[in-house]
């Protein structure tokens, strides 16, 4: 088979299960997922008939649908009703503006419907419930009702931007939700005149980046605490090492003979005749392995910044050893390998100095400690 003859295969293939996927959404009575479906297909594909077949079939049910779902929430007592049929609403208007969007669509659905008009009235009510229920949230005084009041104060504010004071409530539910956290810093045992900086630059950067105003966790700096004057702290993580060494050398040698038999050694006349002559060839090889070792225990302890209680403790080793081999002989080269003769020419390396060897050991605590931050604050 020709390789022309995949490639059109291969297309058919891709529009057959394109077709099928919006084929199945309507058979299992996603109407909505159907219309999403064939429009994405037909805007690369616009005369694909079952395509086209799919979305004249499945777009009017869609529309029932959500109208219907629409006007049985606007009909209930349910809490966010109004909020409810906006959304309802919201979705046959993105396949309007879908179906708008693909002119390939336009001859499945000569004339798709838009509900602008039914949802503007809706907003202020909407408003209304989102503002209510966010006040009912926050009255409730515990940090897990404020983030739910948070919600739906900027529900409210999405539907009617400056709804009564939303703005002043939204602050404030943002800063009764958000959890405030003190990073204390890092000190280095005073015995070695060595910088944690990079390695708490690394931790207070990984917390900044993945802990933003978007979350409802925001962490300090026991400098930043003292500048802005925070009014409470909720909990603080020390993190601390235990202890730590660097630069423990250990040196290493070891001495051993290798051989090899049937080597041409040489030449000599037989019957006037000159042949070779084979034998046993030796060498003594020493190896030299240099080992200098660093390692260290880090310590992450949470407490709860009002009682000074241990949350959670953990405890993360870290250990680098830089290494340098070289090795030397005595003897015929030819009893060694071609790795052996190699090492050979290798000579003794200076270590690093004693902060990089610091920085080399905390890598793999810092790996450690990065997903136990996460774990603690996953569920906050």
């Amino acid at each position: 088979m020709t390789v022309g003859r995949l490639i059109f295969l291969f297309i058919a293939l891709v529009y057959l299960s394109a077709c099928g996927s919006a084929k199945k959404s309507y058979e299992r009575g996603d109407y909505y997922g159907a219309v999403m479906k064939a429009v994405n297909k037909l805007r690369s594909n616009p005369d694909h008939s079952k395509t086209l077949d799919a979305l004249k079939n499945a777009y009017p049910l869609a529309v029932e649908q959500f109208q219907t779902q629409a006007k049985n929430e606007i009909a209930s007592n349910a809490a966010f009703k109004w909020k409810n049929s906006i959304q309802y609403y919201n979705s046959i208007n993105q396949m309007y503006e879908a179906i708008r969007a693909c002119p390939g669509c336009m001859k499945a659905v000569k004339n798709p419907v838009n509900v602008y008009a039914e949802i503007g009235p809706l907003k202020e009510k909407a408003a209304e419930e989102s503002y209510n229920a966010g006040i009912d949230a926050l009255m409730k005084g515990n940090r897990n009702e404020a983030k739910k009041a948070y919600y739906s104060f900027a529900d409210a504010q999405s539907f009617v931007p400056g709804y009564k004071d939303v703005v002043e409530y939204l602050d404030k539910a943002k800063e009764e939700a958000t959890l405030i956290v003190v990073l204390e810093q890092i000190p280095v045992p005073a015995r070695y005149n060595l910088s944690g900086g990079f390695f708490q630059d690394k931790v207070e950067e990984f917390v900044r980046s993945n802990y933003t105003e978007q979350t409802f966790i925001h962490f300090y700096t026991p400098q930043e605490m003292k500048t802005i004057r925070l009014k409470r702290i909720d909990q603080i993580v020390r993190v601390q090492f235990d202890d730590f060494s660097v630069g423990n050398s250990n040196m290493k040698e070891k001495e051993e003979t290798f051989s090899k038999d049937s080597v041409k050694v040489g030449e000599a006349k037989v019957a006037g005749k000159t042949v070779p002559v084979y034998n046993t060839v030796k060498a003594k090889y020493t190896t030299y392995r240099k080992e200098i070792v660093s390692s260290g225990l880090l310590s992450m302890v949470v407490m709860d910044g009002k009682t000074n209680g241990v949350l959670a403790h953990r405890k993360f080793n870290g250990e680098y050893v830089w290494v340098s081999q070289w090795a030397r002989f005595n003897g015929d080269d030819r009893a060694l390998t071609s790795q052996q003769i190699a090492l050979t020419k290798q000579r003794e390396q200076q270590p690093p100095v004693a902060q990089d060897l610091f920085l080399e050991f905390t890598k793999p605590i810092y790996n450690q400690l990065i997903p136990a931050i996460k774990g603690f604050y996953q569920n906050y």
